[in-house]
């Protein structure tokens, strides 16, 4: 009866890739190739219902590598993904919605930490706003994209972090990965001469739309692979690759020619320099709140002195570091500044709810000073954003929209440095020290572009996010860890 089982089974299996074979000969005659993509769907959907931790790590890989639909398909249109990773998403998204509803629980201690509670009411006002929206189907179509990102790779990603070694593979996934995009970009960039600053702006394409969201993905792995290469996190095989890796990002960003991303990353080293001086949280909050109001009051002589900077962006890194203040003659910096004052203008009309989020792109138009606009105007709706993660908010969402953001990533920043006392390990206070330095890169790099809207950014920025909240979670309770891999 045993043997009668196998051959039955056996006759399943091979009649199955017969037909198989067949069918998709008889549609590949007929210039129908779908069912090519039929033993994908079929290992996605197995690793959804039976391996999820790795259908998720492999969207990670898959990061930044994916492409925009819009750019396979070479024209414009309604709806843009990027492929194969939102797809990817949306399915595991799907499947958490499904295991809610299956087994009827959350983890309370997941949904009541104060950074979950911030990013909920950011969600629930993206959904107020939406609703009031001047344009309802851009904005619901913004929400739901954000609604992902936030629900796979923040509240999904606490669960698979609770095991330590998630977190060493969902930043090996992504690190890996990009260092294929960094090859691809410095050939291509070699066949100008990497001293070709204009050449930084293309050569990242298709995997990137220019050097800007490149560099900022740069910057953000950066101090994370500083502290991989600590013997104290890292076998030394990892330590050694980690080291290399480093300098090899370091090399990419130079040529990358991103001066937000250099920015980002030189603040990012002067807050290590404060954490190693040892200086209070509370103290550096008030050096910055002093600081603000400082540069307020004198803000008119602060202007004056960048108009005298006529310095242009150039292949001449010392010149380069120079034109970041030129508000004078350069262009990219004129273009921010007419977006920013375009975002304000829409405020002061619209402050409470905003146009809605994802329409400032196509509603700033009229909001432009002729006085402010450049060589690189537009009024088409195919310019780029509000060029910040925080102006943009404000005339998509109003006020509360943009405090909302904002209180996101201070409670971040609270948990981190909250982290870097409590943590009893000193790997595990590394490990947060590396997250935070990178999510501070990013959150620099916010005042002047913005990429949340993106797989290429929003998977490791709400992933650096998810990390700290897990540490905070389970690093609570200090065999969690050992625990969990039994």
């Amino acid at each position: 009866m045993i043997k009668t089982d196998g051959r039955y089974r056996e006759l399943l299996v091979y009649g199955s890739g017969l037909i198989f074979v067949l069918a998709n000969a008889l549609l590949m005659y007929r210039e129908v190739y779908y069912l090519l993509l039929l033993p994908f769907m079929l290992a996605v959907f197995y690793l959804a219902f039976f391996s999820l931790d790795k259908l998720f790590m492999t969207v990670v890989f898959l990061t930044p590598l994916s492409l925009e639909l819009s750019r396979l398909t070479g024209g414009n249109l309604p709806v843009d993904i990027s492929l194969p990773t939102e797809p990817l998403i949306i399915v595991i998204m799907l499947m958490i919605f499904f295991r809610l509803l299956y087994y009827n629980r959350i983890n309370p201690e997941v949904l009541y930490h104060p950074v979950s509670l911030a990013i909920i009411f950011y969600l629930f006002w993206l959904l107020i706003t939406s609703i009031t929206s001047t344009m309802p189907v851009v904005s619901f179509k913004f929400l739901l994209v954000r609604s992902w990102f936030i629900t796979v790779f923040y509240f999904l990603a606490i669960t698979i972090f609770s095991r330590r070694k998630n977190i060493n593979t969902f930043l090996w996934c992504y690190i890996l990965a990009m260092l294929v995009v960094i090859v691809y970009t410095l050939y291509n960039h070699a066949g100008y001469g990497l001293v070709a600053q204009r050449a930084a702006h293309w050569v990242v394409r298709p995997f990137y739309n220019d050097h800007t969201d490149y560099g900022a993905a740069l910057a953000l792995f950066i101090p994370v692979l500083a502290v991989l290469s600590s013997r104290t996190i890292s076998p030394r095989p990892l330590s050694l690759l980690a080291r290399f890796l480093l300098v090899v990002f370091l090399f990419a960003l130079v040529f990358s020619y991103s001066r937000a991303a250099w920015l980002s990353v030189f603040v990012a080293v002067g807050v290590w320099v404060l954490v190693r001086l040892r200086i209070r949280l509370a103290t550096l909050v008030s050096f910055g709140l002093v600081g603000a109001v400082l540069i307020v009051m004198l803000w008119g002589d602060i202007l004056r002195e960048l108009e005298k900077n006529t310095q242009d962006s150039s292949a001449d890194f010392q010149e380069h570091v120079t034109s970041m203040t030129n508000i004078t003659s350069d262009a990219s910096n004129l273009e921010r500044i007419n977006r920013w004052k375009a975002a304000i203008a829409m405020f002061r009309e619209r402050p409470l709810f905003g146009w809605g989020p994802g329409t400032y792109m196509f509603q700033y138009a009229p909001f432009q000073n002729s006085y402010d606009r450049t060589i690189i105007s537009t009024n088409l709706a195919d310019g780029g954003d509000a060029h910040s993660e925080y102006l943009g908010p404000l005339s998509e969402t109003g006020l509360v929209g943009m405090l909302s953001i904002v209180v996101v990533a201070l409670l971040s920043l609270i948990t981190g440095f909250r982290l870097l006392k409590k943590l009893k390990k000193r790997k595990d206070r590394l490990l947060v020290l590396g997250i935070l330095l990178g999510l501070i890169t990013y959150l620099v790099h916010g005042t002047l572009n913005n990429f949340l809207h993106s797989d290429k950014a929003a998977v490791p920025f709400w992933g650096f996010i998810a990390i700290l909240v897990a540490m905070d979670l389970y690093g609570k309770k200090p065999d969690a860890q050992e625990v969990a891999d039994r």
